[in-house]
């Protein structure tokens, strides 16, 4: 049973990309800032609206790392080849921490697959499939905009060649621009999917999800994964939601986040916001039911 709850937002502006993890008795919140890497904790969901944000990275001088941080993430991965340590993502970039999410971070490596032109390598996560990781991304694909690749991972910082796993061929994956981002695994009940958001963020209101179900195979095999969608659509007032990530409370109650803007245009600029709300499943337990965009001054349960 819920033990309190909280509205929407949850960070009002610069809540783009949201990615969150619960770890060591604190909720982790990061977002994008465009200028640096900034890391928001809080050991409930609500106070995560009036806590400090600690910035663990700042644009250094390499004109390479120049200028923009989009979808940050936090990942602890520990492996026969490399340290136990935490990690974040930063487009192509690997920054390394040191036990926790909200130390400072050092710029650790390039993350770029063997196989890939230098070219557009953003939105980047983690997988993990039988004990192996894998870098999932979004990158150019030369047939239809922007797409899902995968790589395997010899360590947290180093890629193997990428596989094509979805590219925007939906008609709700093509309003504005052929979108395919901000890829991001969920697991439940030994069930694998990834989400990914579809459609242009500028523009259009038409941003929104799409769903990914591994089947089983080789993951870095286009055949081993089942695509439907959309989801999370706009609704009550927030528009273009997506780019979403997803964590899960002490108790085990999986919480999606994602941001969504005021502007019925579509916006992809710092007036979005981030929004939670829990998930739900489906009578066969490990079907995801995605949930409507809640209006802002809704109650939305938390639950420990």
């Amino acid at each position: 049973a819920p033990t309190g709850s909280f509205t929407n937002p949850i960070k009002g502006s610069n809540g783009s990309d949201p990615f969150m993890v619960y770890y060591g008795g604190y909720y982790y919140l990061l977002t994008t800032t465009w200028s640096d890497v900034e890391i928001t904790r809080a050991t409930t969901i609500d106070g995560l609206k009036t806590a400090a944000p600690k910035v663990v990275w700042t644009q250094d001088s390499v004109a390479a790392r120049c200028c923009n941080y989009w979808a940050p993430e936090v990942h602890k991965i520990g492996n026969r080849q490399g340290p136990t340590g935490t990690y974040v993502y930063q487009n192509v970039h690997v920054l390394e921490g040191g036990s926790t999410p909200y130390d400072t971070y050092t710029y650790k490596a390039q993350l770029a697959p063997t196989n890939a032109p230098n070219d557009w390598v953003i939105d980047g996560t983690i997988l993990k499939i039988r004990g192996s990781n894998y870098f999932v991304f979004s990158g150019q694909d030369t047939t239809a905009g922007q797409a899902i690749w995968i790589t395997p991972l010899t360590n947290a910082w180093t890629a193997g060649a990428r596989s094509l796993i979805s590219h925007p061929l939906e008609s709700w994956e093509r309003d504005g621009w052929y979108v395919n981002e901000g890829p991001q695994p969920l697991y439940h009940n030994g069930a694998i999917y990834l989400t990914y958001s579809a459609s242009l963020c500028a523009s259009t209101n038409s941003y929104s999800l799409g769903l990914l179900k591994y089947n089983g195979g080789d993951p870095t095999s286009i055949n081993s994964w089942t695509k439907t969608g959309p989801y999370l659509t706009s609704a009550n007032g927030n528009y273009g939601p997506g780019h979403n990530g997803f964590f899960t409370t002490p108790g085990g109650v999986t919480y999606i986040v994602f941001h969504a803007t005021p502007d019925s245009a579509g916006d992809c600029g710092g007036n979005r916001y981030t929004m939670i709300q829990p998930m739900s499943w489906a009578s066969d337990g490990v079907t995801p039911i995605f949930p409507v965009p809640a209006p802002l001054s809704a109650s939305i349960p938390a639950y420990p």
